[in-house]
């Protein structure tokens, strides 16, 4: 069920994952400018807008970007060659168990108003470098860059075939039941 969620066993390079990371942030941000002037134009005149004006709206996109975030990157995982209905879920224990510690001893995260460790920040940094610059697996079907051809299928070797046979040599004078000879 989880291969369902997360990308459709469909496989992403790493230009096409990053371009859809971009593509993604920047409709993120206009989908927030958005939300954020329906709150104003709707808010009564002098008085600030309130969360309960955009609370539905901000769950509904943040659902739909979660969903969109989380697919696109499994799409890349799968890629990679690993499986990202064991990758995903364990990086997000790992994030919550690194989000519990941070909380139950204030003095290992990273600032005071910050709820993580410098062990999560350094496990987010390094999944996200693997997401962008790791290279394609070697399973068929891994979509090339720009520029490069597809890797040939991997066949089985063929079996030798035996050398051609050697060609006898002819006498230089003809005999007499040669072909194409005209009688005497």
């Amino acid at each position: 069920m989880l291969g369902f969620l997360f990308g459709f066993n469909a496989r992403l390079g790493r230009l096409h994952y990053f371009l859809s990371s971009v593509a993604l942030a920047v409709a993120m941000t206009l989908f927030a400018f958005a939300i954020a002037s329906y709150a104003f134009q709707h808010a009564p005149k002098g008085a600030e807008p309130s969360a309960d004006l955009i609370t539905l709206p901000v769950l509904g996109v943040v659902g739909v970007f979660l969903w969109i975030t989380f697919t696109l990157q499994s799409m890349r995982i799968r890629d990679i060659g690993w499986d990202p209905v064991c990758v995903i879920p364990v990086w997000i224990m790992i994030l919550l168990v690194d989000k519990l510690v941070a909380v139950k001893f204030p003095g290992w995260s990273v600032g005071s108003g910050d709820h993580e460790t410098i062990v999560g920040l350094l496990i987010n940094f390094v999944l996200a470098l693997a997401l962008a610059f790791w290279p394609s697996g070697p399973e068929t079907g891994s979509m090339p860059n720009p520029g490069e051809t597809r890797r040939p299928r991997e066949e089985p070797p063929e079996t030798p075939r035996p050398p051609p046979p050697i060609p006898t040599m002819h006498s230089a004078t003809p005999t007499r039941a040669e072909f194409g000879r005209r009688g005497r």
